[in-house]
This record gives C-alpha cells, sequence and structure tokens, in this order.
C-alpha cells in the first residue's frame, strides 16, 4: 500500500475561499487594467500564435523586453511562471536536502514554505520590534550556520520597509550563502535602491522581479530572475523546458512595448498610496484606531493594532477585504473610490 511521506500527508492547498467583496484590497494586485489600444495589440499578437508549437524554452523576446525595461543585459534574464516558480526552482537545486536555509521574519511567507517542503534547514531571524532589519544579525546568522541560500523582500512584503542598496550590499558581501534579493516592490520604492543592474558583479546573487504588482499583470503570472552568467546558465538548465507558455510570452512582451505607459502608471499608483496613507494618518490622529502607521514603500500601506482581528471582521462585514496579519492590517491601495470608502469605513468604527 502507497504511504505518502509525512511531510506531505499534512499539506493543504493554500487557496483562499472566493473574495465576493465589493472592495478586495487584500492582495497587492494592480487596481489598473491594462488599457484597450494595449488589449488589442496583445490579440492581435495571439491570433497570430502557432498553437501547434511549443513555446521558445528561453523566452527571448520577453526577456529582452523585461531587460531593456530596467537597463540590463538580456543574457542575465530568466524568465519564469511567476515568482513563485523561480523561488521553488533555486530552492529545489541550489542547495542540498539539510542544508541551511536562512529567511528573516515577518517577511513573504512562501521562501519559508518553499525551503521546508523541499527539506532544508530553516534558520530564522526575527526583525526588530519596528520591522526593520538587523543586517548584522543576517551576517552573523548566514556565516555561523554556514548557511547556503537566503531569501529576502525589499522592499517587504508584508511590512512595506526598505533596506537601502548599501545595506544590502555589505549583506551580499559578508555572506557565502546564494542570496535571493527579491524585488518584487521596487517599483513602487526607489529603483536607485535596486541591485538589478549589478547583478554581474557578485557570484552569490540572484534579484527576482515580477510583472504582478506595478506592471498589472497578476492574471498572466510572469516573473524573472537577474543573475550573473553563470547563475543564470544554470538556473536556465533546471527549470521547466518550456516553463512560460507562449500567450504568457506574447502578453508580457507585448506589455514592455509601452514603457511610459508603465511608468506613468507606476506613478499614480504611489500618488494614489501617498494619499490613502495620508488620510489614514489623519484620520488617526482624532480616531487613535491604529497604534502606529508605517511609511509605504510598496503598494500598500501598514497599520498596526492588536484589534487586527475585530477591525478586519468589521470590514468585512461592510464588504472590504484587507490582509488580516493579526498584529496588523496590510491595505492594497485601490481606485479612488476604494481607498475612500475605507478610510470612511474605519472613521465609523
Amino acid at each position: 500500500m502507497y504511504k505518502l511521506d509525512e511531510r506531505l500527508a499534512k499539506l493543504r492547498p493554500a487557496v483562499a475561499a472566493p473574495n465576493e467583496c465589493r472592495i478586495r484590497l487584500d492582495a497587492n494586485e494592480s487596481y489598473k487594467n491594462l488599457p484597450d489600444y494595449m488589449i488589442e495589440d496583445i490579440k492581435e499578437m495571439i491570433g497570430k500564435m502557432e498553437f501547434n508549437r511549443y513555446p521558445d524554452p528561453f523566452a527571448y523576446d520577453l526577456c529582452k523586453g523585461f531587460a531593456d525595461y530596467y537597463g540590463i543585459d538580456a543574457e542575465l534574464v530568466t524568465a519564469g511562471n511567476g515568482s513563485d516558480e523561480l523561488i521553488s526552482t533555486i530552492n529545489a537545486n541550489f542547495l542540498n536536502k539539510g542544508e541551511k536555509m536562512v529567511v528573516v521574519s515577518p517577511d513573504f511567507a512562501m521562501y519559508q514554505f518553499y525551503g521546508e517542503l523541499n527539506e532544508k534547514d530553516i534558520v530564522q531571524v526575527q526583525k526588530r520590534e519596528d520591522f526593520t532589519i538587523d543586517i548584522d544579525a543576517v551576517i552573523k546568522a548566514c556565516n555561523d550556520n554556514n548557511a547556503r541560500l537566503l531569501c529576502f523582500s525589499n522592499p517587504c512584503n508584508p511590512t512595506s520597509l526598505g533596506v537601502v542598496k548599501s545595506e544590502v550590499r555589505r549583506l551580499v558581501k559578508s555572506v557565502d550563502a546564494l542570496v535571493i534579493l527579491d524585488e518584487a516592490y521596487m517599483d513602487f520604492w526607489d529603483n536607485d535602491q535596486s541591485l538589478i543592474q549589478e547583478v554581474a558583479d557578485y557570484d552569490n546573487l540572484i534579484v527576482l522581479r515580477t510583472c504582478s504588482k506595478a506592471l498589472g499583470l497578476a492574471a498572466v503570472r510572469i516573473g524573472f530572475a537577474a543573475a550573473n552568467l553563470t547563475l543564470t546558465t544554470v538556473l536556465k538548465s533546471v527549470k521547466a523546458p518550456f516553463n512560460m507558455n507562449t500567450p504568457a510570452q506574447l502578453i508580457g512582451t507585448g506589455l514592455f512595448k509601452y514603457p511610459d505607459h508603465l511608468r506613468q502608471n507606476t506613478k499614480e499608483i504611489i500618488e494614489s498610496r501617498d494619499r490613502l496613507e495620508k488620510n489614514l494618518r489623519e484620520m488617526n490622529e482624532t480616531k487613535h484606531i491604529f497604534t502606529d502607521i508605517l511609511p509605504s514603500n510598496n503598494n500598500f500601506v501598514v497599520v498596526r493594532t492588536p484589534d487586527a482581528d475585530e477591525i478586519c471582521r468589521k470590514l468585512r462585514e461592510k464588504s472590504i477585504s484587507v490582509a488580516n496579519h493579526h498584529t496588523f492590517i496590510r491595505i492594497t491601495v485601490g481606485r479612488e473610490w476604494e481607498n475612500e470608502a475605507v478610510v470612511q469605513a474605519l472613521k465609523e468604527m
């Protein structure tokens, strides 16, 4: 009789219940859909697609579009079916069973999930009380444990805080571990703080980016890894040979044909986020609902409160969903009327 490994038998699909709320600000999606002219352009490209042929295994045109947008060499880019696939692939292939992997907490939960799934020994470094990262503590944890892999997001999901480039550089240079630097939200902060244009200078750095946030393609699932040529060659060798289907490649390639639109979209999302943060701060000065509102570098605002469960429940009763982290709440920026509705609902509490 076949019996599942205990590690697998305990797993349950991490799929949320259908979100039937009128206002959905819990998933860090862009509130902006693609404009009609871009959609028509993409439809025309897909209409010419050869459905009977396998996709380009290296997604050359897609990687070229991404590389041109961020000013890097296309040879240093690997495309993935979302950043999640790339995190999983790196985790499964760049270190062996039982080797140590360092994560910081709180951070994106999938780093630790894929580490545990692939039977890696997880070393967790707690962030400070204010959610900032103690870089020296991370360096010490990597070196003391002979860690083979370090994963963290910058700026962070879910806390919204960022680590400046000079400190990230110091971290990468101070450890022997392979560093996965997830910059999924960097477009909302300051691309001058990114290390993506420096990946060729390091033998232990992989920078991740995504099309799901600032670029508004969450439905299509496109992510990228940028690294030096040696790491990129390995990553392209161990990934599934046809991991990026042709429609996704065409949609992503079509997206990068409009860099001015993408930058303007990002600018507008940042402006909307800043207004939401400002309005929450003004409301909190008189209502005192939150103990703290963190400065945001992402497309969401984080508020700290011991009453997170109760607040999220009451918001849901008003058909508003936000992300409940129990000691803090993450509110994705939405359309203007959605942001106003959240602030008004909080005032009424």
